[in-house]
């Protein structure tokens, strides 16, 4: 431990390995919301939040359980795909309350190319969500997919039956086979595009009202001016002459 009256201790978060302070600093003074990426080893966490003086305010939040409890997800909620889903998820929920850009923020975590944090990332640019990033950090879409774990699958079924049957134990508990887990992740992902996409109004076909007659007014009687005969006026009469004396 360092010794002497220059050393200042860091602050207790910074200690614990949870908090970069000179990066959220940063991040906080560009006053736009923040694309907050975390994750476990069997879970991912994606939120959008924005600073206030009192503390962040969340926005919008999505985690991986709720792709198995709401939209019927069987595989890992660890992986690449899920990863995808759950910022796909969290994006549309942003998109739906007019956010429509952010930042990213990985915290602690290394900007590893291709990983889980770009994943998530991926699935929010394609749910309309505006964040700077560049594209070669992005998974491929065969990652996305999971194609990459599907090929790994077959190879081990046809080789390595007890090594296939321990690694994705979890996918045949689920009853689903790891092949095809890019056809799982599709239909799972149509699910959460249908699940906030507004219902087609019926389209209103123009009412024709049928023409109706007006009732005619009926003529409102007036009475006739009686005109009185016009009378000969008679001559006035002439001043008479003064009286003579």
């Amino acid at each position: 431990m360092a010794l002497g009256p220059s050393y200042r201790v860091s602050y207790r978060r910074r200690r614990e390995g949870k908090t970069d302070y000179q990066a959220r600093r940063a991040l906080v003074l560009s006053r736009i919301p923040r694309f907050i990426v975390r994750g476990s080893l069997g879970h991912m966490t994606v939120q959008i939040a924005e600073a206030q003086p009192n503390g962040d305010r969340m926005i919008s939040s999505a985690h991986s359980r709720e792709l198995i409890k709401t939209y019927g997800w069987q595989a890992n909620c660890g992986n690449l795909p899920s990863a995808y889903l759950t910022g796909f998820l969290c994006g549309l929920k942003a998109e739906g309350k007019g956010i429509k850009k952010a930042i990213l923020d990985i915290g602690l975590f290394s900007p590893t190319k291709g990983s889980r944090i770009f994943a998530a990332l991926k699935g929010a640019l394609d749910a309309g969500v505006e964040i700077p990033c560049a594209e070669e950090k992005l998974p491929s879409d065969k990652q996305i997919s999971g194609q990459h774990i599907a090929e790994y699958a077959q190879r081990l079924s046809t080789n390595e039956q007890e090594t296939y049957q321990k690694q994705f134990s979890q996918y045949l508990k689920e009853k689903l086979q790891p092949e095809q887990l890019p056809e799982h992740f599709s239909q799972t992902r149509e699910k959460i595009k249908k699940s906030f996409k507004p219902p087609k109004e019926e389209e209103k076909k123009p009412e024709i009202k049928a023409k109706t007659k007006k009732p005619k007014a009926k003529p409102t009687k007036t009475k006739a001016k009686t005109m009185k005969p016009k009378t000969a006026r008679r001559p006035r009469k002439k001043k008479t002459e003064e009286k003579k004396e």
